[in-house]
């Protein structure tokens, strides 16, 4: 039988992904039927949403064949993946504020190139692994722009329009994917460490990096769907 088709029951990582993958899918299908109980800019939030599980679904697919067939990390996949949703979750941040108040392109530039430039720091460390100044300095670079992100929404300019312009459905979204990005986020670099500093298993890498994943893309849209249904429930 086709090794792609088979699955270690013993083989958690592998597990892991079939699970996220489908889950992910599952997101994606909710989000894009719920979108139609939302009203004006929220429509726009929570396409967004669907699009950031969406993407990760069919990613998740790949990676899961590419674990199960060789048991190596699917590092480029998952890179790839990142890249694409990240940067979409950050945006989010900037649509919760522009549905309520009106935002000048700055913060959107800042939040988006702070979100690439810790992914592609993070790619270069691991696809480097073998060497340590690009290990620990793409951790170092990655995570510095992950703290520059974690201080724009909290005491920067996002913060501030989102305390004095935002909605108490915008107030509350926008504070539950600040915690979403402080402490679901953390749990990638300390994938990182673990995986390079710890115990150096792939497993252990990809097994972690599967459970921030889970958490945090889905969990941030469904604190987008709460936000817009609850914003049209109202207006209703």
């Amino acid at each position: 039988m086709d090794k792609l088709l088979m699955l270690d029951p013993t083989d958690y990582v592998g597990v892991s992904f079939w699970v996220i993958s489908a889950a992910m899918l599952a997101a994606t299908y909710f989000f894009f039927v719920e979108r139609d109980r939302a009203i004006g800019k929220w429509k726009t939030s929570l396409t967004v949403a669907a699009m950031v599980t969406g993407i990760a679904a069919l990613h998740y697919f790949y990676m899961r064949g590419v674990w199960v067939a060789t048991g190596e990390s699917p590092t480029v996949f998952r890179y790839v993946d990142w890249l694409l949703t990240v940067p979409l979750q950050i945006i989010e941040f900037y649509l919760i504020l522009a549905a309520v108040a009106v935002i000048g392109a700055g913060l959107f530039w800042r939040l988006l190139v702070a979100s690439v430039a810790m992914l592609v720091a993070g790619y270069l460390g691991e696809v480097n692994a073998s060497m340590p100044t690009f290990l620990w300095g793409g951790f170092i670079i990655g995570t510095a722009a992950w703290l520059y992100i974690i201080y724009e929404i909290f005491i920067g300019e996002a913060s501030k329009i989102n305390t004095s312009e935002g909605t108490d459905a915008s107030r509350k979204a926008f504070s539950a994917l600040r915690i979403i990005v402080t402490f679901g986020w953390a749990i990638y670099p300390l994938g990182y460490l673990w995986g390079y500093a710890g115990d150096g298993s792939a497993a252990t890498l990809n097994l972690v990096y599967n459970l921030a994943d889970f958490v945090n893309k889905i969990a941030f849209g469904v604190v987008i769907w709460s936000a817009a249904t609850s914003s049209s429930d109202a207006a209703s």
